[in-house]
């Protein structure tokens, strides 16, 4: 571009804001709907990039390489299974033995049972712990969820085989059984029986509003003897969680242990499985899925708006091609041709939507950040999504700038010194 074109360029811009601030209300109501449109564009992309970010975050943390086998299918919402996952066979910790000897792509396999029927009891001394999550687990279930011991030890396997009464409390309990001591060594209560406490969790981050701070984890088979009634088939059905040696045996991880299991359950080639593979990939794409879901939502709102935006710009640049008209003839008149008259009339609408625009983007990252603070939820506004701002809005004074544009370069020069 040459130095005039630039000059030109700059004095279309200039004339154009100078227009804009002196008629400030009609140019305000025009750029209404641009601003709303892109507001709302920086708006979704900021809460669902941060949503996503702090998924993923949390994903990592709870191992992405997790491949977990489950009676049930996974699922969101307040509905349960339906009849036919109800009515499978239950997975049992000699399923998880024959995943152990007979997957060689598994590193670590770890069958796990949770008390869901009911809040057990966690005391020591006159202190209760806060809602704690009691499991039984084995001595894999570290390595296979990525959740380690900060201080003392996990369970052997000696302790599974004896079903010793011993436990590794999460961050929370110890904080609130044990505040001014070392818990390892001490003694629990759960649901009355005593369980001495051998190792305490590291802390880990919440995740969509929980976490693993409160679990108290005992041996399985201490598990099912303090409670049978889950065991029995009253509660959540054993899960089997596991990781691939290495990255690259993660499909072949599931492909083993799938095989292994409709072995084991006696499935014919013909039939599916009468059991669920959960995986953390799988659910992450499953978030990011919806997410990409009400953002797309949001998107053609924000397009809609847009749209009524664009048609304001060009019905306020064609009142001033109207208002205007004598000046254009004055100026054909003196020697500026069609580009020149197309060219200044583009740039006034172009700089009309890109302030609109700007507004918008700063009214987006203002209301991301109000809400960030009020409800501490997680925003992040990548520099693309402000680029993609201006880009939409200049291209929306582009698209609906040029009718008007071409219609002020095509008047006749002679009728325009004559309009009144």
């Amino acid at each position: 571009m040459g130095r005039l074109a630039r000059t030109s360029l700059f004095e279309n811009a200039a004339s154009a804001l100078t227009a804009m601030w002196g008629q400030k209300l009609r140019s305000f109501l025009t750029l209404l709907g641009i601003m709303a449109g892109v507001a709302t564009v920086i708006l979704m992309v900021s809460f669902v990039a941060g949503f996503n970010n702090v998924i993923t975050e949390q994903f990592t943390q709870f191992g992405t390489q997790l491949v977990q086998f489950q009676k049930f299918e996974p699922r969101f919402g307040p509905q349960g299974p339906s009849e036919e996952q109800r009515n499978r066979r239950d997975l049992t910790i000699e399923d998880a033995d024959a995943l152990k000897r007979l997957v060689p792509a598994a590193a670590a396999v770890s069958p796990e049972r949770y008390n869901f029927l009911r809040t057990p009891r966690v005391m020591a001394g006159d202190r209760e712990a806060n809602a704690p999550v009691v499991f039984g687990g084995a001595p894999d279930y570290m390595q296979a969820n990525v959740h380690w011991v900060d201080d003392g030890r996990f369970f052997t396997e000696a302790d599974l085989k004896h079903a010793a009464q011993v436990a590794v409390i999460g961050t929370d309990v110890a904080e609130t059984l044990f505040p001014f001591k070392d818990p390892i060594g001490e003694t629990i209560r759960i649901d009355g029986r005593a369980f001495s406490v051998i190792g305490v969790f590291e802390r880990k981050a919440s995740f969509l509003g929980g976490g693993n701070n409160s679990h108290v984890a005992i041996p399985i088979t201490a598990f099912d003897v303090l409670f049978p009634e889950v065991k029995n088939g009253g509660g959540d059905t054993i899960h089997i969680a596991t990781v691939p040696r290495t990255p690259e045996l993660y499909d072949a991880l599931i492909e083993q242990g799938t095989a292994v299991l409709r072995a084991r359950r006696q499935l014919k080639p013909n039939q599916e499985n009468d059991f669920a593979v959960f995986t953390s990939q799988g659910q992450l794409d499953n978030f990011r899925q919806i997410t990409g879901g009400v953002a797309a939502a949001m998107i053609v709102i924000a397009g809609i708006a847009l749209l009524v935006g664009g048609v304001g710009v060009m019905n306020i640049m064609l009142v001033n091609v109207t208002e205007r008209t004598r000046e254009i003839g004055l100026r054909k008149a003196i020697g500026a041709t069609d580009g020149d008259i197309a060219t200044q009339f583009l740039a006034e609408a172009v700089t009309l939507t890109a302030v609109g625009g700007a507004l918008g983007i700063a009214i987006g990252i203002g209301l991301a950040l109000v809400v960030k603070a009020a409800l501490d939820f997680p925003v992040s506004t990548p520099l693309w999504s402000v680029a993609l701002g201006l880009g939409v809005s200049t291209s929306v004074g582009l698209l609906f700038g040029m009718w008007p544009a071409l219609k002020a370069a095509r008047l006749d020069p002679i009728e325009a010194l004559r309009y009144e």
